[in-house]
């Protein structure tokens, strides 16, 4: 088990959503440092005095994840400031909610920058300091849209699919060199938090922050190498393994509905 008590955690996209229940549930659990990094500079006011409010030290930065040379100061500033990261989650990510071909070439690069290269260039930079105390603990926030094609999604699956193939191959590579690093990948179905404000799941449910946020926080404390919620989502795997492809499409896409989630979209304003 991982423990967090007298840790310090970065989370990313941790102003709001999901990212700001992990980072209540970590304090609560004897977290010693959040570092909050959010593009939003309102929100990571409102969130950082409501943490202080309590007695919870929290420090927070406005950076922007796609831009490397403005994640590599941040890092410095933590350095300088003696905060060592031992629990890294990557939390924060966009959808556009369009078909691939209303998509501009800045929208593919910014999905493909903020979902999947920012999450590599991060746990880059904390690793070696990682590595070298022999612990460490980084949470990739992927989706259940990294498992299963999707109509309106297809930048956004492809920029998950690419997280959950590059997280598992971390895992590996980070047992296989005994690091002591853990490793866990998260692969929620649709959570109610705005960013897909609009979509419909006739099956499935559509989860609420707070629940996901503890299964992440209890899947890091058991090094769980996935989290998977619901739990359905666990046979996706299996349910494509056996199912001809064309009845797939007619099981989830068409009887769960699934093809369909994303027909009312509006995301977050």
């Amino acid at each position: 088990m991982s423990r967090i008590t007298g840790k310090n955690a970065l989370i990313t996209g941790g102003a709001s959503g999901i990212g700001k229940c992990m980072g209540n549930i970590l304090l609560e659990k004897g977290l010693q440092t959040l570092i909050i990094w959010d593009l939003d500079q309102q929100a990571l006011d409102n969130t950082s005095a409501a943490f202080r409010e309590k007695g919870y030290r929290v420090v927070t930065c406005c950076v922007n994840i796609m831009d490397l040379t403005a994640v590599t100061s941040a890092a410095v500033s933590l350095e300088k400031e003696n905060i060592h990261i031992d629990i890294l989650i990557n939390n924060a990510g966009i959808v556009a909610g369009k078909y691939f071909t209303e998509h501009s070439h800045e929208d593919i690069d910014r999905t493909m920058s903020i979902n999947t290269s920012a999450l590599m260039h991060l746990a880059r930079i904390f690793l070696p300091a990682m590595i070298s105390t022999g612990s460490g603990h980084i949470v990739n926030i992927a989706s259940a849209a990294g498992l299963v094609s999707n109509p309106k999604m297809s930048v956004y699956v492809a920029s998950k699919w690419a997280v959950i193939g590059w997280s598992d191959s971390l895992r590996l590579e980070m047992e296989k060199l005994k690091t002591g690093v853990k490793v866990t990948t998260v692969t929620p179905y649709y959570i109610n938090t705005g960013m897909f404000a609009g979509v419909k799941s006739p099956v499935i449910p559509i989860l609420e922050p707070e629940t996901v946020s503890k299964r992440i926080i209890r899947g890091i404390e058991k090094n769980k190498v996935f989290v998977r919620t619901p739990r359905i989502v666990y046979f996706l795997p299996f349910i494509k393994g056996i199912l001809p492809r064309r009845w797939f499409d007619v099981v989830v896409g068409k009887w769960m509905g699934v093809y369909k989630t994303m027909e009312g979209f509006s995301g977050r304003k």
